[in-house]
């Protein structure tokens, strides 16, 4: 790596570190990511946004075609931020400028610019040879190896064939040095013979040359006779002496034919290189746009028809219990909000599906929506198959000191360390395993050591310790967590680790209850009523929560409301609870999210349940 870092492309560019080089040279195949150059111009007036200026494109890139792509890619609102497109290059080099409008974020821009467009292209190398007739992928090693045994055949054999031909030239040259020693012999006995035949025969037996020199005398020009033409004879027979000597040392010994790679490879180098053009960056290749993303707090909602939507959480501004709320999201009549949360843009979401499959997706790939827009259906983001996203958790970072906990419908719980889905895949992979008429209810995360409680729509509710359910890897079944009664499902799960467990019905009453009213059943059990229902409702939500949180309640008309946790009232089980969100007539709570609150005040993007808050 020392000697070479890597390819020089004759465009230039900066190739984004050395690990794809060193694959490559380790094994004979590799990638290696190429950027153009590019610089933001800061605007030194408030009266114009940013610039960015391109000097040097990837190899082979076709300039005019990529900067009519990128018009493109601008006029569908695929790349936004840019306001004008200028080509000022010259006979000195590129110089591409695009004008960005005001107060947009100049490396976001760029990032785009290397992602989605050729301004940051991928070479693929594969060292394949043939070797002894065979195709065969070499790496760096073999490569010299087998390189450096041709060069040594190459002039081994080139070396001997100019050895001959100088001694065959050596040997004419006698001939002839000898002709021109005894001249008047030899044209005495050229004359004298009848034919040229004749003569080369006589030339032989006279003189003791052989045929090859007597034809060299009988083509020697008249001219040869004058003496500085002569002494060019003596000169050049010297001249080739030297050579010969020089070229049989050189065949003497491999060590030699090696030196004179050497030299030869020294020459060429002196002759024909140059400075470096392509300069080596030893950050990554891919940088993704997550590294110039602001890591604020945003609601994630979720319908019915797999609809999902972003949005700044600042956009709803805290009420007082009971109040009305605002449009959160405009649904079609069929559909309807199904799930909330809040997360940190560079979160992973772990999108579950009702077949027990797992994909992967990040907050910030999620399209950031107006407060009424529906937002984008999440096919289009995840590579589903025919299944739905019933469960979606963000969660930070996949600890080997945290595990998931999954609770099915009908009471199956599940225990997998978060590892096991630390390896993100585009199509998804299998979780874990449903019985037959089962789904996914909810994910949680926990570190293993914690108390849980279960919540079943009909208002039970059991307490046990998770150290009951034993570990499994991904793709396993459940135990049982929970007994039923006929036609109850559990619809939530809760780790006991804050200050009061927050119920809220779906007709929107609630209440906080101290966890110390739910005595420890152990797993397996009914539990115990939690919280009295009114006629045909049923419990949307329960979970612990702290008295400085605050909950986003929203509602299947896409009615959202923000308000405090300590307005909601600590009363015992069993109790109806207090009025939390008042609902036009046949509208419904769906989904209520946690909004931590640290002491600085300020919201935090994590869900009790999903994991480390973000730094």
């Amino acid at each position: 790596m020392r000697i070479m870092p890597g390819p020089d492309f004759p465009t230039g560019g900066i190739m984004m570190g050395v690990e794809g080089v060193k694959n490559i040279y380790a094994t004979g195949q590799g990638r290696v990511v190429v950027r153009g150059v590019a610089e933001i111009e800061e605007s030194e007036s408030g009266n114009r946004g940013d610039r960015i200026i391109v000097t040097e494109l990837p190899y082979q890139v076709n300039k005019a075609q990529w900067i009519s792509n990128i018009a493109e890619m601008v006029k569908e609102k695929r790349i936004d931020g840019i306001t004008d497109i200028r080509d000022e290059s010259d006979k000195e080099g590129i110089r591409v400028v695009f004008e960005l409008r005001k107060g947009t974020m100049a490396p976001v821009i760029l990032n785009n610019l290397y992602k989605n467009t050729a301004l940051e292209s991928s070479f693929w190398t594969s060292n394949l040879a043939i070797v002894d007739g065979q195709p065969k992928i070499l790496n760096l090693h073999g490569l010299l190896g087998h390189f450096v045994q041709h060069r040594i055949e190459v002039i081994r054999r080139r070396s001997e064939f100019d050895l001959k031909k100088a001694q065959e030239r050596v040997h004419l040259l006698d001939g002839l040095l000898l002709a021109l020693a005894r001249i008047d012999e030899v044209i005495a006995a050229i004359r004298g013979s009848d034919t040229v035949d004749n003569a080369r025969l006589t030339l032989i037996s006279r003189f003791g040359l052989d045929e090859p020199q007597a034809n060299a005398i009988l083509q020697m020009q008249l001219r040869r006779l004058a003496a500085l033409e002569q002494q060019k004879i003596t000169d050049e027979k010297a001249g080739l002496m030297a050579e010969i000597n020089r070229l049989t040392t050189l065949l003497s010994s491999e060590a030699n034919i090696k030196d004179e790679i050497r030299r030869e490879t020294t020459e060429i180098s002196e002759k024909f290189g140059d400075k470096r053009r392509t300069r080596i960056s030893n950050a990554a290749g891919d940088i993704s746009t997550e590294d110039l993303i602001e890591d604020k707090t945003v609601l994630v909602s979720i319908t019915t028809a797999n609809y999902i939507k972003r949005i700044d959480l600042d956009t709803y501004r805290k009420q007082r219990r009971g109040g009305k709320g605002i449009t959160g999201m405009t649904t079609k009549e069929e559909d309807f909000v199904d799930s909330v949360f809040v997360a940190g843009m560079k979160d992973y979401l772990l999108c579950f599906t009702n077949l027990g499959r797992v994909y992967w997706l990040k907050v910030y790939e999620i399209p950031e929506s107006s407060r009424v827009a529906k937002g984008k259906p999440i096919v289009n983001l995840l590579n589903l198959r025919e299944e739905v996203v019933t469960t979606v958790i963000p969660i930070r970072e996949f600890r080997e000191d945290r595990f998931l906990l999954f609770a099915t419908k009908l009471g199956q719980v599940i225990k997998i360390p978060q590892t096991e889905f630390s390896n993100p895949r585009s199509v998804g992979t299998n979780a874990i395993k449903l019985r037959e008429g089962d789904q996914l209810v909810e994910v949680i995360s926990t570190n293993g050591n914690n108390e849980l409680v279960l919540t079943t729509r009909f208002g039970q509710s059991l307490r046990f310790h998770e150290e009951t359910v034993r570990t499994v890897r991904r793709n396993a079944f459940g135990v049982i967590g929970m007994r039923l009664r006929g036609g109850d499902t559990v619809v939530a799960v809760t780790l006991l680790e804050k200050d009061h467990l927050l119920t809220i019905s779906d007709v929107g009453f609630g209440k906080r209850t101290d966890f110390d009213e739910f005595r420890g059943h152990g797993r397996g059990t009914m539990g115990v009523r939690n919280i009295s229902l009114e006629r045909d409702a049923v419990v949307i939500m329960s979970r612990a929560v702290s008295d400085t949180d605050e909950i986003v309640v929203m509602t299947a008309a896409g009615i959202v409301m923000r308000t405090r946790v300590s307005e909601i009232r600590i009363i015992g089980r069993g109790t109806k609870g207090v009025r939390v969100v008042r609902l036009d007539e046949n509208d419904k709570v769906v989904g209520v999210a946690i909004v931590q609150q640290e002491e600085n005040g300020e919201d935090n993007a994590s869900l009790p349940e999903s994991g480390p808050a973000p730094e």
